[in-house]
C-alpha cells in the first residue's frame, strides 16, 4: 500500500501527458483541416477549452502528492491557483460551445456535455472555498473531485473509441452522450463511495 498511491498519480501522469500530445497539440497548428468545419467558427473558445484542460490534467498529479505538497509548499499553492484558473476558462468555454456547437449533433449531446462542464466548473471552486477556510480535508475531497471530472475528458476518448462501443451504438448521437455520462458519473460515484467510507462523522 505504501507505493499504491505514488504508482497511481505516476500513472495518471504518464496517460495525461499522452493525451496531451496525441490529442491536444495537434490543434496549436490553427488550421481548418484540423478543427473541421464543426469546430472552425467557435475555434478560439476549443482552444481555451482544450487547453485549460490541458493545464489542469498536467498539474493535477503533481498537487496530490504530499511529498511534492510538503516540500514545495509554495510551488504548490501557485499551481492550484493555476489549475482553479485552467479550470475556470476550460469549464465556460466547455459550456459556451456546449449551447453553440454540440446542437450540431443533437440536444442530448449539447445537454450532456453542459453537465460535465458546469459540475467540472463547481467542483474546483467548491475546492477554492474550502482551502479559504481552512478546511483542509474537504479541500482535498473537492480537489480530487474536480481532477475525477478533468480525467472525464481522458475517459470519454477511450470509452467512445473503443470497437465495442462504436458496435453497440453505431450513431454518435447516442454513443457520445452516453459516454460522456459514463466517463464522469460513474467514477465520480465510485471515488464518493471511497471517500466516505472510512469516515465516523
Amino acid at each position: 500500500m505504501k507505493y499504491f498511491k505514488p504508482a497511481i498519480l505516476i500513472a495518471l501522469g504518464i496517460i495525461a501527458i499522452y493525451f496531451v500530445i496525441d490529442r491536444v497539440l495537434p490543434y496549436s497548428n490553427f488550421s481548418i483541416e484540423q478543427f473541421g468545419e464543426y469546430y472552425w467558427p467557435n475555434k478560439w473558445w476549443l482552444v481555451g477549452h482544450l487547453f485549460g484542460g490541458m493545464m489542469a490534467l498536467l498539474i493535477g498529479p503533481f498537487q496530490f502528492s504530499k511529498t511534492f505538497r510538503n516540500k514545495y509548499l509554495k510551488t504548490h499553492r501557485n499551481l492550484g491557483k493555476v489549475y482553479i484558473i485552467a479550470i475556470i476558462i476550460g469549464s465556460l468555454c466547455g459550456m459556451y460551445m456546449s449551447f453553440t456547437v454540440a446542437p450540431q449533433v443533437n440536444a442530448a449531446w449539447s445537454i450532456s456535455l453542459f453537465f460535465l462542464a458546469f459540475p467540472w466548473l463547481i467542483s474546483v471552486l467548491m475546492a477554492y472555498r474550502a482551502i479559504r477556510l481552512r478546511r483542509i480535508i474537504q479541500h482535498r475531497e473537492w480537489m480530487i473531485r474536480s481532477y475525477v471530472l478533468t480525467f472525464a475528458f481522458v475517459l470519454f476518448r477511450f470509452l467512445d473509441e473503443r470497437a465495442i462501443t462504436e458496435e453497440l451504438m453505431k450513431d454518435f448521437g447516442e454513443r457520445g452522450p452516453t459516454c460522456i455520462w459514463l466517463s464522469w458519473a460513474v467514477p465520480l460515484f465510485i471515488v464518493e463511495v471511497i471517500l466516505q467510507w472510512n469516515k465516523k462523522k
